[in-house]
């Protein structure tokens, strides 16, 4: 069907991807990453820079999907059940409707990112799950997300929410100012919501500068940042037991369980630390 012929008949035009093969682009590379098949010549080129100077990158993503598995049940069995997903990427692996949506069949996702072609996999999820919506947005500009309509339609800022920002926000320079970004979306979202975030880590650890390393050559950009001030990005919202720590060490739904001590990690596993805040 034409987009002249789906106008006049009130569906969808067709969808016309809109990206540059020829650019390597974050969700994509990290789909290459983790061996998805949704990514191109120059995303499978960035994947083999991370993998030049980290061998265990597919073990660094690995991580921190399991850290938004964690975080995302943690908030599903606190009650939330709206989930607004910033930077989603691909849906290579388990993602956070899967989570949420075990706990909760009734939780509502909405996948957040400015890579055309994630909206290109919402519109197939979509014709199977009603409850998870993709939009095209970016974290840059927190008006665009909130008042994206599709946004509006499956997320009601009146109740606590699931915000998420998951292995992004190393791709954003502190003078970007990328907080003023996270406190605009905070504001949107009342008493009793969450903020899940995860983050490259500079601990002094060798391994840490060579993922950043890698981001500057593949993508121009993935920063490393002093846990001190992976904590200011969340605003102030106090953070839920056990706090800020590497996601391989992190368990909010037991704060209190035995942890490996830090020494003792795969140097895979010294590079992504996550925590989630809550507003009160």
């Amino acid at each position: 069907m034409s987009e002249e012929a789906a106008v006049v008949s009130g569906e969808d035009p067709p969808y016309k991807p809109e990206f540059d093969i020829s650019r390597p682009t974050i969700a994509r590379v990290y789909d290459a990453i983790l061996g998805g098949k949704d990514n191109f010549a120059a995303d499978r080129d960035g994947a083999a820079s991370y993998m030049k100077f980290v061998p265990g990158s597919r073990e660094v993503a690995l991580d921190n999907r399991a850290g938004l598995e964690k975080g995302v049940a943690y908030m599903a069995r606190k009650g939330i059940d709206q989930f607004l997903d910033v930077g989603a990427g691909l849906p290579t692996m388990r993602n956070t409707h899967q989570v949420a949506q075990e706990i909760n069949p009734d939780a509502t996702v909405v996948y957040v990112d400015n890579d055309p072609i994630v909206l290109a996999h919402g519109r197939a999820l979509l014709a199977t799950n009603k409850s998870t919506t993709i939009v095209t947005a970016d974290l840059r500009d927190p008006e665009g997300i909130l008042t994206h309509p599709d946004v509006l339609k499956a997320i009601d800022f009146t109740r606590p929410v699931g915000l998420m920002i998951v292995g992004l926000f190393m791709h954003f320079h502190d003078d970007e100012r990328p907080g003023e970004w996270v406190q605009a979306l905070l504001d949107a979202c009342p008493s009793g919501s969450y903020l899940l975030m995860t983050d490259f880590a500079d601990t002094g650890d060798p391994v840490q500068k060579e993922i950043e390393k890698a981001g500057l050559e593949s993508l121009g950009n993935g920063w490393v940042r002093k846990p001190e001030k992976i904590e200011e990005h969340f605003c102030g919202l106090p953070l839920v037991p056990p706090g800020l720590d590497f996601v391989s060490r992190w368990f909010p739904e037991e704060p209190d369980k035995e942890v490996p001590a830090v020494e003792d990690l795969d140097p895979s596993l010294r590079i992504m630390m996550g925590a989630i805040g809550y507003k009160e």
